[in-house]
């Protein structure tokens, strides 16, 4: 339509998409998705404001400072774990359920693992996996003391394996290679520092070069299960007969 010309002319983009206003909620997906895109180092304030075409300054009237984004980060993906109604006759096949589900959420958003490692995780959604876990484990005869300890150790392990295998795929992306590429070469050099140890010095490690060399190349699931394994008998070890 033609515009009278009493009325000034509307600005070119004016009856474009109004942008969206500044919450914590959109501040934490915005930050989430650059995690996803370039690890935990890509996540600053000034990062996220510039991604949401506004200030840092505006960022901190929703989140305090970064400690308190990554905490709020890390709660977000914390929601996404699944928990099944908690069955105590079953409660190991169940742990090791959500254990294997814990690992996955951490796993697929890069190095997000890293926050829970020398931090108390508070968030709702943490606590609830938290809850979950160790009702399990009380109500299976463990006692209280190694219940706790226990979760807490169980949390050590699944968010140290899944961060050790960000930082896997981080180096593989770093070096361009595929990951077919990535883990031929560094096998390869692996392999080969280990052939050549002297086993005057090393001699279990030369006597056994085979397995190892084999662990190293086994599948990262099958570590991750014999670890988990390692836990939970330790854990049944404490139950009340």
């Amino acid at each position: 339509m033609p515009v009278p010309a009493w009325r000034r002319p509307r600005k070119s983009g004016a009856a474009g998409p109004t942008k969206q206003p500044l919450s914590q909620d959109l501040i934490v997906e915005t930050a989430i998705r650059i995690l996803d895109a370039e690890g935990l180092d890509g996540v600053s304030m000034r990062r996220v404001a510039q991604d949401l075409d506004t200030g840092p300054a505006s960022l901190y009237a929703h989140v305090s400072n970064k400690e308190e984004l990554l905490d709020l980060m890390f709660d977000r993906i914390c929601g996404e774990i699944e928990l099944p109604e908690a069955d105590p006759a079953r409660w190991r096949e169940q742990v090791k359920q959500v254990s294997y589900s814990i690992h996955q959420v951490m796993s697929a958003h890069a190095d997000i693992a890293r926050v829970a490692l020398g931090d108390i995780p508070t968030g709702a959604n943490s606590l609830r996996v938290n809850e979950w876990l160790l009702t399990m484990l009380l109500a299976a005869g463990i006692p209280t003391y190694a219940a706790v300890w226990g979760v807490e150790r169980l949390y050590l392990y699944i968010n140290a394996d899944a961060y050790e295998g960000s930082l896997h795929l981080s180096k593989r992306r770093t070096s361009g290679l595929s990951e077919e590429e990535y883990l031929g070469r560094f096998l390869g050099q692996v392999r080969e520092f280990f052939q050549a140890l002297p086993a005057d010095r090393f001699p279990s490690t030369v006597k056994h070069l085979g397995p190892l060399l084999a662990s190293a190349s086994e599948d990262g699931e099958d570590r991750f299960e014999f670890g988990l394994e390692l836990v939970l008998r330790g854990l049944e070890s404490y139950m009340e007969r």
